[in-house]
């Protein structure tokens, strides 16, 4: 079948909707993709995206919030943006690598009291299943292109 395509999430924290995406794309492409995330300013894997992917049966807690490196960026054949300040400040990089952007609401973001921030992180679990799941397809059904 080949090797397994490289996917990268990217988002400015990488510690709520990149996590997120990382865990989804792990679990519904059963290896057909590698999946990654990194994020262009690292704040640390935020505990309420931890707790709704447990949720779902997904255990994120091994994924680390990591800083983007050209190098590595530059091994992906897909990167994925999930914000906007990610999708405008990413790096430059050559046509080979499919972009796409996913404009997602930050949950970290999200103000009020603990249920309705836990609501956030749960919208946007749900926001990132449904894009996910049509390109995990696309990518399983035709596991030799990334268009």
């Amino acid at each position: 079948m080949g090797k397994p395509k490289k996917v990268l999430f990217l988002c400015t924290g990488n510690s709520a909707r990149s996590q997120m995406a990382e865990g989804l794309a792990r679990d519904l492409s059963k290896g057909i993709l590698e999946v990654s995330s990194a994020g262009l300013n690292p704040k640390g894997i935020h505990p309420m995206a931890i707790e709704v992917m447990d949720e779902m049966g997904i255990n994120i807690r091994s994924q680390t919030s990591k800083k983007i490196e050209l190098s590595f960026l530059l091994e992906m054949d897909v990167i994925i943006t999930v914000c906007s300040n990610a999708e405008s400040h990413c790096p430059a990089t050559p046509p080979k690598i499919r972009k796409e952007h996913w404009p997602l609401e930050d949950p970290a973001q999200a103000k009020g009291s603990q249920q309705e921030i836990r609501e956030a992180f749960r919208q946007a679990r749900s926001d990132l299943h449904s894009l996910m799941v049509p390109f995990i397809q696309k990518m399983i059904s035709n596991p030799g292109t990334i268009t």
